[in-house]
C-alpha cells in the first residue's frame, strides 16, 4: 500500500507546508532587479502565511529571483525569493514568494 493512501489531503499538505495558510486578497507590489534595472509589479495575493505567499501579478519574475514585497496597506516590506511559477491566467501570474525570515505580523493577521 502507497504511504499517501489512507492519508487525507488535509494532513499530507500539513507535512509538505512549514506555515498555516490563510484565504486572503492584500494588495501588495513585488520588486526586483533585472539586467541593472529595478522591477516593479504591482498586484494581490490568494493566500497569505508568515513565511511567505502567493500572489497574483501582471509581470513574472524568474524562480529563484530575490525580491522585495510591500503590503500596499501598511506598507510593510519583507525581503524573499520566489519559489514557484504557476501559470498565466487573466488575472496574471502566479507566484509563491517566501520570506527570508518568517513574519507573522505582516499581514496583520494571526496565524
Amino acid at each position: 500500500m502507497p504511504l499517501s493512501e489512507g492519508v487525507k489531503f488535509d494532513e499530507r499538505t500539513r507535512q509538505i507546508r512549514g506555515a498555516g495558510r490563510v484565504n486572503s486578497r492584500v494588495r501588495v507590489a513585488l520588486e526586483w532587479g533585472d539586467a541593472g534595472k529595478e522591477l516593479r509589479s504591482e498586484g494581490y495575493t490568494m493566500d497569505t502565511s508568515s513565511k511567505g505567499c502567493m500572489v497574483v501579478l501582471p509581470e513574472t519574475a524568474p524562480v529563484g529571483e530575490k525580491v522585495r514585497l510591500v503590503n500596499l496597506i501598511n506598507q510593510l516590506s519583507r525581503e524573499g525569493t520566489v519559489v514557484w511559477r504557476g501559470h498565466q491566467s487573466r488575472g496574471g501570474w502566479e507566484l509563491g514568494v517566501e520570506f527570508e525570515e518568517s513574519c507573522a505580523d505582516f499581514w496583520g493577521l494571526d496565524f
